[in-house]
């Protein structure tokens, strides 16, 4: 049995599967560990969305910030979805998306393995919140996702503001741990982010911090998985395994092993293209 973490698909199909094959991965014996970000760009969204619901028996996916655009635009009218990408509507117009849809509404926010280990998430944590924190705090938007509050809340998760605080209630609550857990690349020491910020460390504006490098920030028990930062590219340290290496921009799709003794990475070339901006 092996366990991998995979960075961002963004719809590339083709490199998904190429790395499947290289990992040799049999969903009776492995398990498959996604860190969010499964459509948009890539231009086979639905191919690779419908490739992942097929082996959610022997896989986990946490949800990232294109994940959730998809589902809160799937809210709209037609002809509203009729004006997003033809990535996207492939999913919106499919004969099997409520199916689809459904099943990824589902999907949690933060993964926890503690045999394991590890736990994963797409973005990030702010500087406070402990690896119990963080699951306290990805229950709570994952029950509104799940049940009957998820039209309101993907109505509202939209906002740069307010920043995280513990004292705050609501859809701002919502909308500020959706923040965290989906869309954290760079932060001040008080855990407010930098949304404008996407370069690599070292072109950050002064006085901010990579999520995982924030002074006083709190010990965590788990080594974590995540993505969403492609111009990090593969990045080991302070406990993190980043691994968003740019697939969906010419980049390459990332594997990770995440049990055994060592750090085993397994990776293809990513999507065919001429000239892209990660974003």
């Amino acid at each position: 049995m092996a366990v991998w973490a995979i960075g961002d698909l963004q719809g590339c199909y083709g490199p998904t599967r190429r790395l499947l094959d290289k990992l040799r991965f049999d969903p009776a014996r492995d398990r498959l560990w996604f860190c969010g970000d499964l459509v948009n760009r890539g231009g086979e969204s639905v191919q690779t969305l419908r490739l992942v619901h097929s082996l959610r028996a022997s896989a986990v996916t946490v949800l990232g910030n294109h994940d959730l655009s998809l589902l809160a635009i799937a809210q709209r009218s037609e002809p509203e979805q009729r004006k997003v990408n033809p990535d996207l509507q492939g999913v919106l117009f499919a004969e099997d998306r409520v199916e689809l849809l459904d099943w990824l509404r589902t999907q949690p926010l933060v993964h926890v393995d503690r045999d394991l280990g590890w736990m994963m998430v797409h973005a990030g944590l702010a500087p406070k919140w402990t690896t119990r924190l963080a699951e306290q705090h990805a229950r709570e938007v994952e029950r509104k996702l799940a049940g009957d509050g998820a039209r309101k809340l993907l109505k509202n998760m939209y906002g740069d503001r307010p920043a995280w605080s513990p004292r705050l209630t609501g859809v701002e609550r919502d909308r500020a741990i959706i923040n965290v857990f989906t869309r954290m690349r760079y932060c001040s020491p008080r855990g407010r982010i930098a949304f404008e910020e996407k370069g690599a460390p070292g072109t950050q504006t002064p006085g901010l911090y990579p999520w995982y490098e924030v002074p006083g920030r709190a010990e965590r028990d788990l080594r974590i998985a995540c993505g969403h930062w492609s111009t990090l590219g593969l990045f080991i340290g302070h406990g993190v395994h980043a691994l968003d290496t740019g697939a969906v921009w010419g980049g390459k799709l990332t594997a990770l092993r995440l049990d055994g003794d060592g750090l085993e990475v397994v990776q293809v070339p990513g999507r065919d293209v001429g000239s892209g901006t990660p974003g």
